[in-house]
């Protein structure tokens, strides 16, 4: 009776001991999917005595211990390789992209400091006036003072776009990009029209637009040269404020607008009507339209006085000479229908100061 007792307690193992199928079920798992990296041992401390002591551990078989026991549990399916490699990935991207930050931002600070060493004297910007300073110990603040004086008066010329402005005063040309800021002396400048393009922007428009390119050369050997581009409406008012020479390549022509026609046939009529006499002790003031020449135009009303056909709807104006000849004929021509040039002549318009109207025969050259 003990033996047999003896015998069924070797055969039943106890609870710490692994029964025989596992072990050989590990090791079977082990010989198969577990062949890179793998160690197979059973914990010794519950183990008996003499019985293989193995477990599994490595990648494939955490993986497939995950799948078995979600597929058992229900749960979710195991990450792939794919997915943890473009885990690493994302993740080494983003510690390189946060590393580069870092060292622009390191770049930038060093770059700002060396532009701030002697009083800014290193900016681009400082550099650029500091070509047009005079000898020592003047600097460049005495040119950006110059500038600054005369950018304020309202008599500049200043066109473009904002990332590409042309700003023309008395003695500077200036052209402000995003980026760089370009300055020439009009006593050291030339301006040359290197080319002429013509746009059609809009259908409705009578006529298509023509953008003019120039070229600024300077012979100061410390500024370089750059370009502008303008329309060519405003390439008279460009050199009415210029003062150095302006030159035209060649192979360029400039087409004349409908209005700077205009402009001449209206100058060449407004001669023939009658003259106009200042008052004694009366001088003639700048046109308050340019304000740069004196105003040599006065409405006087004529076209109804004998020797023309009957009446008109033309009204008497009571204002002194206010206008230059230039900005009245633009103004006529502005309230005139754009899409019918051919009846300018003939139409009428409001006094640009107290709303009179008057056609050009009402318009006496100021003698």
């Amino acid at each position: 009776m003990p033996s047999a007792l003896k015998r069924k307690r070797r055969r039943r193992p106890g609870r710490g001991a692994a029964a025989p199928w596992r072990v050989r079920s590990c090791r079977s798992r082990c010989s198969t999917s577990c062949s890179r990296s793998v160690s197979c041992s059973l914990p010794t401390s519950s183990a008996r005595p003499g019985s293989p002591s193995r477990t599994c551990s490595g990648p494939g078989w955490a993986a497939r211990t995950w799948a078995s026991s979600s597929t058992t549990s229900g749960g979710p399916a195991p990450p792939s390789w794919s997915t943890l490699l473009c885990r690493w990935v994302s993740d080494s991207w983003r510690a390189l992209l946060l590393l580069l930050s870092l060292c622009l931002q390191l770049v930038s600070w060093m770059l700002v400091m060396y532009w701030s060493r002697c009083h800014w004297s290193n900016h681009p910007i400082s550099r650029a006036l500091q070509a047009h300073a005079p000898p020592p110990p003047s600097s460049w603040g005495a040119v950006a003072s110059s500038i600054n004086t005369e950018f304020r008066r309202i008599d500049k010329f200043a066109t473009g776009a904002p990332g590409a402005r042309v700003i023309v005063t008395d003695s500077w040309v200036l052209k402000v990009s995003t980026y760089h800021v370009h300055v020439a002396s009009q006593t050291d400048c030339h301006v040359t029209v290197t080319e002429s393009r013509r746009h059609q922007l809009s259908p409705d428009s009578p006529s298509p637009t023509e953008i003019l390119t120039l070229r600024v050369d300077s012979i100061n050997p410390g500024v370089r040269p750059f370009t502008i581009r303008l329309n060519s409406t405003e390439y008279s008012d460009l050199r009415e404020k210029l003062r150095c020479p302006i030159r035209t390549s060649s192979n360029v022509s400039i087409h004349r607008t409908v209005s700077e026609l205009f402009l001449d046939t209206f100058r060449t009529q407004v001669e023939l009507n009658p003259s106009y006499s200042l008052p004694r002790g009366q001088e003639a003031e700048l046109c308050i339209g340019c304000m740069q020449v004196a105003a040599d135009t006065k409405l006087v009303h004529l076209c109804s006085t004998p020797g023309t056909d009957g009446d008109s709807e033309c009204q008497p104006c009571f204002c002194r000479p206010m206008w230059c000849m230039s900005c009245l004929g633009r103004w006529f021509s502005s309230r005139q229908d754009q899409q019918r040039p051919e009846t300018w002549l003939s139409s009428r318009a409001p006094c640009p100061t107290c709303r009179a109207t008057f056609c050009i025969l009402d318009i006496c050259v100021v003698r």
